[in-house]
């Protein structure tokens, strides 16, 4: 079965989209991108008849989708046989106004006939509480109206509402706007604004994209990676998902399927780390605050591995009945039990994320005391429960082992808090910290070490190979040109390689033996490659994940080991991070691309 992954996203850090080849938008959750999904068509089985919102063109026989450069707006063009072409242009507007970010709960579509006599049909068919409400459209002068027990949405439009209402086939002989939004009056003139926002919203993502410091190589791929990690993130709170999605499964009738609209603190270091390395720091500004929210929240200074994007609201996981899932893969789940359970591995990524704070002169607001103090408290925590047994990075819902990863974080939040410490010129703490950090690491490499396999093994108690052990140079933890890490490096990937993509590990767990690849392990492994001279090999290796990709540049979270294609929630943070780093390690520089010549 073909996963059909083949999506683009538009959104603007409130709400995101899902658009198909063909200009359908399948998945739009609201009013924010944890929500319920107004639009959950991917989730609705093989043929799904809500949950969307599409133009369908008379004898239709060709669709091509692009992004406009450098932005996340999406224009697809339609075309029949007659030579009929019209294009539809679909944006969440995002522009500043009077000094702050206009990022509203709203999608513009406009919809232009090009050549010939284009009959078409609009089909908008929103549905609520995760498809068990299908509210009937109500008329208004120039809008529709669809309302559900939780709240209301607007469809205002310049086209002759009984079409859009009873989706009559029209011709379309000008160019027609409609916005979905607040129950709320269209004050102004439709058209005039709606293009008025696209310009503004062009005009935004063109300024944030020209001050990127991206590499000579492979840079439309990075700008398109960044862009999709920056739909990613909350601004209202400074959350950052994992996803934009929900279930679809990590490969095919697997019921590996989560809910990954919400914040992992591991997670969001990769991204803020990543974003950071192109120079794009607001988003870390964003996230130390929404940061600070969640640590302030538990007296006890214990922190779980994820959060909703406002924290506070609960997670408990459960089942949306009235959704097939993706091709009819099911159960469809809200929330996340990972929310539960014990990581040990997320002190360190707070600590982590927030390091740049007190190093980077270029921020108007630098760490201070105050945050180092409240690092503290997230370091004696990483201290305490460096070698606690937890469910360890890939979130395992069985047996809780010591987990070299976890330890290794708690070693990183207190080498980084050492480091800290002396920038704040703070002597006395950075000597504390600094021994806590070699009291952990000496009681870690006393375990991970296996003479007998040649390599670091991934926990205390019946280590075995994992890919997370590539990161162990990339954290400092030990050096790049150590043979323990050459050794490792080697290992995984004879261990752990599957059709030219690496796995998470190979043997079973709570759900069995996994079927696909892990896309941000390959492109930690080609990183580790590099770092250990093998460069040629992890060039290679890399132009093999970029043709993974799909049409729109996009990455979702798993490869199947087969078949190749991609499956899993998109796009996937871990997995639009890893392009970027391994592009920024890759690169020619552009001394070296440009200015020699060669």
């Amino acid at each position: 079965m073909s996963s059909n992954l083949n999506l683009a996203t538009i959104g603007n850090g409130t709400i995101a989209a899902m658009v198909d080849p063909r200009g359908r938008i399948n998945w739009c959750c609201w009013p924010r991108i944890d929500g319920d999904p107004i639009f959950s068509a991917l989730l609705g089985g093989e043929e799904p008849q809500a949950g969307f919102f599409d133009v369908v063109l008379d004898g239709e026989v060709k669709a091509t989708r692009r992004y406009q450069t450098n932005t996340a707006i999406i224009e697809t063009i339609l075309e029949n046989a007659d030579g009929a072409r019209l294009r539809i242009t679909d944006f969440a507007p995002r522009f500043k106004l009077y000094d702050r970010i206009y990022r509203p709960a709203m999608l513009v579509r406009r919809i232009e006939p090009l050549a010939g006599t284009c009959r078409v049909s609009i089909r908008l068919r929103p549905h609520f509480k995760w498809g068990e409400q299908h509210p009937a459209p109500v008329r208004g002068s120039n809008h529709l109206r669809f309302a559900g027990d939780d709240f209301a949405l607007r469809a205002t439009t310049d086209l002759p509402i009984v079409y859009v209402m009873e989706e009559r086939p029209f011709v379309l002989d000008k160019t027609a706007t409609i916005v979905l939004g607040p129950d709320e009056p269209f004050a102004a003139s439709l058209a005039e604004t709606a293009r008025a926002f696209e310009e503004k919203t062009r005009d935004y993502w063109w300024e944030w994209v020209r001050y990127l410091s991206i590499p000579f190589e492979w840079q439309d791929a990075v700008i398109r990676a960044a862009i999709s990690l920056k739909l990613c993130a909350f601004e209202e709170t400074g959350g950052i998902v994992a996803a934009l999605t929900t279930s679809i499964p990590e490969a095919p009738h697997s019921i590996r399927n989560w809910d990954y609209r919400h914040c992992w603190l591991r997670d969001s270091y990769f991204t803020v780390r990543a974003l950071n390395q192109l120079g794009a720091t607001r988003t870390m500004e964003d996230f130390i605050r929404y940061l600070t929210t969640v640590i302030a929240s538990d007296p006890s200074g214990r922190l779980a591995p994820v959060y909703s994007i406002v924290p506070g609201t609960p997670l408990e996981e459960r089942f949306a009945p009235a959704l097939a899932g993706f091709h009819g893969m099911g159960p469809v789940r809200v929330g996340n039990q990972a929310a539960e359970q014990v990581q040990n591995d997320g002190y360190g990524h707070v600590v982590l994320a927030a390091a740049q704070m007190f190093f980077d002169q270029r921020l108007p607001n630098r760490g201070d005391r105050a945050l180092f103090e409240l690092l503290e408290g997230v370091g004696a925590k990483a201290a305490e429960f460096a070698f606690e047994p937890d469910a360890g990075l890939w979130e395992l819902r069985g047996k809780r082992r010591v987990h070299t990863f976890s330890a290794v974080m708690s070693w990183a939040a207190c080498s980084r808090l050492a480091r800290i410490a002396r920038v704040l010129e703070l002597p006395e703490r950075a000597t504390y910290w600094k021994e806590q950090a070699a009291t952990i690491r000496t009681r870690i490499l006393s375990f991970a070490w296996n003479e007998e396999m040649n390599s670091f093994v991934d926990a205390e108690e019946d280590g075995q190979i994992d890919a997370s052990l590539l990161l162990l140079a990339d954290l400092g933890f030990v050096r790049p040109d150590d043979p323990r890490f050459i050794a490792t490096v080697e290992r995984v990937g004879r261990d752990l390689k599957r059709n030219g993509y690496l796995m998470r590990y190979a043997g079973e767990d709570d759900f069995g033996l996994p079927e696909t690849s892990f896309t941000i392990c390959s492109f930690w492994y080609v990183c580790a490659l590099d770092m250990i001279g093998r460069r040629d090999e992890a060039r290679e290796m890399f132009a093999s994940l970029l043709d993974r990709r799909n049409e729109a540049g996009l990455l979702s979270e798993d490869i199947d080991n087969q078949t190749l294609e991609l499956w899993g929630n998109i796009p996937q943070t871990y997995s639009m991070v890893g392009l970027i780093d391994t592009a920024m390690r890759l690169s020619k520089t552009w001394e070296e691309a440009f200015w020699r010549g060669s």
